[in-house]
C-alpha cells in the first residue's frame, strides 16, 4: 500500500509488531498524562526499538515545554514529533529547528472555517492530521473516538498533505477513503477494546479493511 497508516497511542510490544506485521508505516506514542495511552519517555524509549528500520516512531505531544521535549527526543528518538495542542506556527518553527526532525500539527475540525487555521502553517509544518474536535467534557484533544464530516476536506488544495484522524474504524474506513482521499490515516481508539488497550485483532481487522478499501 502506498497509504501512509499511523497506529497511535500504542503501549505493549506484542500491539506493536501487530501493527508492524499488518504494514503499517507509522507508530504513535503518546506523552499527555492525562490520555489513558499515556507513556513515560523511558517506556517508550525501551519500545521504540522493535520499529527500527520497520516503520517511523511518531511522539505526539501537547503544548510540551523544551524540557519535556528534551526528555522525549533523548529517550525515544524519534523520527517525527506529532504536535497535537494549540502551538502557534513560530512554535512549531522553534521546535523543528531545535530538534531538527519533520514535525507534524494536528487540527481539530468541525466546520469548514476550522481548516482554514492551517495557512500560516502550510510553510512550517511537514505535514498535517486533521482529527474531530473533542466532545464537550472530554480532557482529550485527540482519541476520542469521534469523527467529523470528511466532505469539508474537499476545499483543501491538493497539495496539503495530511493524516486523517478521529473515529476511523473497520466499519468505515472505506467510506472515509472514499469521501477524504488521504494520504495517511491515523487511528487509535478504533483498534481498542477498551481505552488505552489496543486489540491485535481490531488491528488486523482495520488493515484487512483498508486493504479491501484501496
Amino acid at each position: 500500500m502506498t497509504l501512509d497508516i499511523k497506529i497511535c497511542g500504542l503501549k505493549s510490544r506484542e500491539a506493536i509488531a501487530t501493527a508492524l506485521d499488518e504494514g503499517a508505516s507509522h507508530i504513535g506514542f503518546i506523552f499527555f498524562e492525562k490520555s489513558p495511552r499515556h507513556l513515560e519517555p523511558v517506556q517508550a524509549g525501551l519500545l521504540r526499538d522493535a520499529a527500527s528500520g520497520k516503520a517511523k516512531v511518531v511522539a505526539v505531544t501537547v503544548d510540551a515545554d523544551d524540557a519535556a521535549l528534551d526528555e522525549i527526543v533523548s529517550a525515544v528518538k524519534p523520527d517525527m514529533l506529532q504536535l497535537h495542542g494549540q502551538e502557534t506556527p513560530e512554535r512549531v518553527k522553534a521546535v523543528k529547528h531545535r530538534y531538527n526532525l519533520p514535525v507534524m500539527k494536528a487540527f481539530a475540525v468541525r466546520e469548514a472555517d476550522d481548516l482554514d487555521k492551517i495557512e500560516p502553517y502550510k510553510c512550517v509544518a511537514d505535514r498535517f492530521l486533521f482529527d474531530a474536535k473533542a466532545p464537550k467534557g472530554s480532557e482529550l484533544p485527540g482519541g476520542n473516538g469521534v469523527a467529523f464530516d470528511w466532505t469539508l476536506l474537499a476545499r483543501l488544495d491538493e497539495s496539503v498533505d495530511y493524516m486523517l484522524s478521529g473515529g476511523l474504524n473497520a466499519g468505515n474506513i472505506a467510506d472515509a477513503l472514499s469521501v477524504a482521499k488521504p494520504a495517511g490515516l491515523d487511528i487509535s481508539s478504533g483498534v481498542e477494546d477498551a481505552p488505552g488497550v489496543k486489540s491485535q485483532q481490531k488491528i488486523r481487522e482495520f488493515f484487512r479493511a483498508v486493504r479491501a478499501a484501496v
